[in-house]
């Protein structure tokens, strides 16, 4: 069992983990950067240790600092929560080596899913259709034009390596293709250290379909779907499960690709198996596989009524899963939408700095996520999540309804954010009808861009 648990990470999440380190009687150390001094992880920890200067680079992503930091407190473990090293596998090896506890997969099945191309293999030896592209990186421009037209534009330049949304370009034509590829790899090799890039057909009309997974070794259970195509830049900002629209048949079929796929990898902890599901015809192509805990993971607790971090944390102190598939049972429906930090009528910028007034939601089927409280400086060094608003309701419908009342008794001042937005798609009938995909917001935010400039909130108002 562990005893002394190091999260190496910040904000929400960091909160998240100390709770339910603490729900299990594990010491919590909370691993801070000097912004973060002040924080509310270091608040609640049990306590915490600094391991440097804000720069990310000398704190959340110095690998040698945080084992440093987990020799210093004694840790068994070490969270990596999501975001910073969290998909690295040489920092996973590495808190192998020293003897502690990594809290997710192998390092060897981080290495393997976090290269896109090779986890495409992974995908294709487990028998889960993929999306139509290259067999392996492009070398030749000649040959691998020739494949996009084979293919039929568009098609996506994608990255190897990496995620977030980075190193991907769609192109429309040869000429397009052409003046990209080199933007691609430039953008790859700057954010990943790898400039690889692969090519994949391009699904028009998209939806983005999970799966949340666990397993112990041996056993390995799915949590149902996630339904995340409402995005910005390739970035999630509407969650919700169950996804509608899609056949109980097809989801069947999906859930089955995700559990072969980590059973064929020997797959250990929580991870998500991501789907581009094509709603002209109803097929569903591998994605990605994220090697850790996400983002959206509240959106399943609220449906399956489960605990998702602290059968993490059982799992990596040697715990066995005892539960059966079977009595894993979704009810009603629930949404999370993400709280930033940024202005949505001025390009989306950041926006750090000092909360002035804050009043968190509350009712029945509702839940906020937050590092947030009055008088905290929001630093300017990080993402600009500084939140999560998750929702549960009987049906959808009602669940919309109590995202929008939530979303009204939702208060922070002294900074902008996106809460204005999210209230506005609350009230979109395509939104409403279910009617979306992957590049649906990026569409509407054209189309209500005027709106929000003119109905944005002044600063600490």
């Amino acid at each position: 069992m562990i005893k002394t648990l190091l999260i190496a990470n910040r904000g929400e999440i960091a909160v998240r983990i100390i709770r339910a380190a603490k729900e299990l009687g594990i010491f919590s150390v909370i691993a801070f950067s000097e912004a973060d001094e002040e924080s509310k992880a270091v608040e609640f920890a049990d306590d915490a240790v600094c391991i440097g200067p804000a720069m990310s680079k000398k704190s959340y992503l110095n690998i040698e600092g945080i084992i440093d930091a987990a020799n210093k407190v004694n840790a068994d473990a070490i969270h990596p929560g999501y975001g910073f090293l969290a998909e690295n596998s040489f920092f996973a090896s590495a808190v192998e080596s020293a003897g502690i506890v990594f809290v997710g997969p192998r390092s060897e099945t981080i290495a393997l899913m976090g290269d896109k191309i090779n986890a495409r293999k992974a995908a294709i030896e487990a028998g889960v259709p993929i999306i139509p592209g290259s067999s392996g990186q492009i070398n030749d421009i000649t040959i691998a034009k020739n494949l996009a037209v084979e293919l039929g534009y568009p098609v996506m330049i994608k990255a190897s390596a990496g995620g977030g949304g980075k190193g991907i370009r769609k192109v429309f034509s040869s000429k397009e293709f052409e003046e990209n590829i080199d933007d691609a790899k430039r953008e790859a090799l700057a954010g990943f250290g790898n400039s690889g890039v692969f090519l994949e057909k391009a699904i028009n009309n998209a939806r983005h379909i999970e799966v949340q997974l666990l397993s112990d070794g041996k056993h390995f259970l799915h949590f149902f779907e996630r339904d995340c195509s409402i995005q910005r830049n390739k970035q999630k900002i509407w969650e919700e499960s169950p996804a509608i629209g899609i056949s109980e048949k097809t989801k069947a079929k999906i859930f089955n690709a995700a559990i072969s796929l980590a059973k064929n990898i020997g797959y250990m902890g929580a991870g998500t198996v991501e789907f581009i599901y094509d709603s002209e015809s109803e097929n569903f192509f591998f994605l990605e596989m994220n090697t850790r805990i996400q983002v959206e993971h509240p959106v399943t607790e609220m449906v399956v009524g489960i605990d998702l971090v602290r059968l993490g944390l059982e799992i990596a102190g040697g715990k066995s899963l005892n539960l059966k598939q079977e009595e894993i049972r979704p009810r009603g429906h629930a949404i999370e939408v993400r709280i930033n930090a940024e202005d949505p009528a001025n390009q989306f910028f950041p926006s750090p700095g000092k909360i002035l007034d804050f009043q968190a939601p509350d009712g029945p089927g509702t839940r906020f996520d937050s590092m947030l409280y009055l008088g905290y400086e929001i630093p300017p060094f990080y993402d600009s999540l500084i939140g999560k608003l998750i929702v549960w309701d009987e049906n959808r419908d009602k669940a919309i309804m109590r995202l929008k009342r939530t979303l009204g008794e939702l208060n922070i001042c002294g900074i902008k954010t996106n809460v204005d937005m999210l209230r506005l798609l609350t009230q979109d009938k395509q939104i409403n009808a279910g009617r979306v995909n992957t590049n649906w917001l990026e569409n509407w935010l054209i189309n209500n861009l005027n709106y929000l400039k003119s109905n944005r909130r002044e600063v600490g108002k």
